[in-house]
This record gives C-alpha cells, structure tokens and sequence, in this order.
C-alpha cells in the first residue's frame, strides 16, 4: 500500500479546519456574546445588563476594601407577578451552607467535643453498616470531600422534589458501592455533609442549625441568614426559574443539610469576610479549619445559582446570586462573575494609580 505523506497545510485542511468547523456548531454563542461584549464603566451599567443575557434576575454584593459595602440588584425577582428584583431579598444559597457547617465542626473539634480521626462507625453507628468502609472513613475525610461514598445528587432516583425529606436523599445512597477507597482521591459529594450534619446534631443533642445561629451568626450580627426555608416567609425569598420550565422552582425545599440554608447577599458576604479575615474563629478552629476544607464556595438548585468568593489580591468579597438554572445559565453566571471582577480590579487598580 502506498504511503500517503502529508505536509503541514495538508493536515490544516484534513483535519484541524474540520474540527474547528465542527466545534463552532456546539459553541453557545450568546455565552461567548455577554463574555465578549464591551465592559461598561461601572458596576451598576454591567449588572443592569445581565437579564438581557438570559438570566431572570442577578443579585450583588460588593465588599472592597476601603470603600462602603454596595448592592446591586436587576431583573425578577418574581418574573410572573413582575416583581422586580431586589438586593436584600432571601436567596436559597444551596452548597454554599457547606462552608457554615464545615465552621461549626471546626468550632467543635476545637473544644474536643469531636475528633478530625473519629471514625464513622463511631460517630454514626446505626447507620455505618450500610455504608462501605464505614470503618476506615474519618470525619477530616468526609469534611475533604476523600471519602469516596456517593453523592446522592447523581443517583438517578434523586428528584428535586423529594429533596426536602433527608431520610429519603440519605436512602438513595445507603448500601451502594464506593466510588473509591477512602482518601485515594477528592470527589465532591454532596452526601459527606449531609452526614455531617448528622454527626454535629448527635454530638450536639440538638439542630446543627441551632448551633450555627448561636455561634457563628448571631455573633456577627447576621440576622437574614436561616437554616430552612420552612423558618422563613417564602415571599422574601427569590423565585427561581430553570431553563425550559415556565414555573417557580420556590416550592422545591431542600431540608438536606449542607444545602438548606437561606440568606441574603450582604449576610453571605459579611461571613465570608469573617471567615476569610480571621474575625470568626480563633486561633485553634482557624487552624483546624484551614486544613480541612476551602474558603469560598458556589451552590446550585433547581432554579438557584451562586458564588461567593474572597479575592485577596484586591481584597474585595464578591457574592452573585442568579435565579436561573439549567441550559447555558451557569456558564452565563460564570462569566457574570468573571465581568464584575474585571471592573472591579480595573477600579482597584485606578485607585493606586
């Protein structure tokens, strides 16, 4: 058989001009219209703009250093009563809850009330025969995210509507293989703070939520941050909207711990800053909590999307909120997000100049 030899132009046009044609059918481009549009000159025009890129509605705090706190607001908040969104409404936070739980266990571990190494044969008995490698899984593990038991999210049982009743989510994931032998690899998992929140409730003797509210929130004067739903009146909290869906995913609670909590922006961001900063815990739980779990976080719900993070290099706290999930949303939150912190180095850096 004859050899067939091909030079560089000839592999451009067997080959790599194909792929990019055929890679340009798949790319979202109103995604890649709102990440390559102009920036404006402030923060207000951009936020103003986000609804036009198909999001619902798009929710902002700022915290820059040496400026006031600000708050943006634009889009729904509730599209079908055409409520107009508003920056200090409730927001389902989804995952973000995560980093409060992981706070109260290293408050906990702190007072020798729990141990980094305890087992979860021994923490949840009743449970950890159902479990494998129950007996070789440690709470710093699940705290990781190294635990390698499933997340019950991607069980194909799993159902939004269902997600309010924890006994049931657990179930989904009781008697299941691992994923992978304890603390070989990180896999993000849903279910290890679900237990979690067990484990603080049964050391505790009472909520994990109740502790939160004693001991992390009520000392920095966070009074719009709730553990459920159920404890708050369901019209201060955004509707939420998935691609495709023309209802209100409000409806949908979820009572699953590391999931269930409800707050405003500017409560997320006072947080976050304490959190970040040293302000929430001492010096042993700080310690204890930097080596086991991250300081910013995103959360996803049905009809729910947000970010919160501390970028020290402008020592700014940025949380965006998105009532619209599903389709490209994410992406488009994303780049949200990514645009909002261009204006605002752009301003940090005018400032030093």
């Amino acid at each position: 058989m004859k050899q067939i030899k091909l030079n560089r132009r000839s592999l451009m046009v067997v080959i790599v001009i194909p792929l990019i044609c055929v890679g340009m059918l798949f790319v979202p481009w109103d995604a890649a219209y709102t990440a390559l549009k102009p920036l404006p000159d402030t923060l207000k025009a951009e936020i103003d703009d986000a609804p036009r890129d198909g999001l619902d509605g798009v929710i902002a705090y700022v915290d820059q250093a040496g400026r006031p706190p600000e708050l943006y607001a634009a889009g729904w908040m509730n599209r079908a009563a055409k409520i107009p969104a508003d920056a200090h409404s409730l927001f389902k936070i989804a995952s973000i809850s995560k980093l409060y739980i992981a706070a109260a266990t290293a408050k906990l571990i702190a007072a020798k009330r729990l141990s980094l190494d305890d087992s979860l044969t021994h923490l949840l008995p009743k449970i950890a025969g159902h479990i494998a490698n129950a007996d070789r899984i440690t709470l710093r593990m699940m705290l990781r995210h190294r635990s390698g038991i499933p997340d019950y999210i991607i069980s194909s049982n799993f159902r939004w509507d269902r997600a309010g009743n924890q006994d049931e989510v657990l179930n989904l994931v009781l008697d299941r293989p691992a994923d992978f032998a304890p603390d070989t690899r990180r896999t993000y998992s849903n279910t290890n703070y679900l237990l979690i929140g067990m484990i603080l409730d049964k050391t505790l003797g009472y909520s994990h939520r109740d502790y939160i509210k004693s001991e992390i929130l009520a000392p920095l004067g966070l009074t719009h941050t709730f553990g459920l739903m159920s404890d708050v009146n369901p019209g201060d909290i955004v509707s939420g909207y998935a691609v495709g869906y023309e209802g209100d995913m409000k409806p949908l609670d979820c009572g699953i711990p590391g999931g269930s909590m409800v707050a405003t922006a500017e409560d997320v961001g006072v947080f976050l800053r304490a959190l970040n900063t040293g302000r929430l815990l001492n010096t042993d739980e700080q310690a204890i909590y930097a080596s086991i779990y991250v300081y910013e976080h995103t959360g996803l719900w049905a009809g729910y999307e947000s970010i919160a993070r501390f970028h020290k290099d402008i020592d700014t706290i940025l949380v965006e909120f998105v009532n619209t999930s599903g389709g490209n949303s994410w992406m488009k939150a994303e780049i949200e997000y990514d645009r909002i912190l261009r204006i605002l180095h752009r301003r940090y850096k005018d400032k030093r100049l």
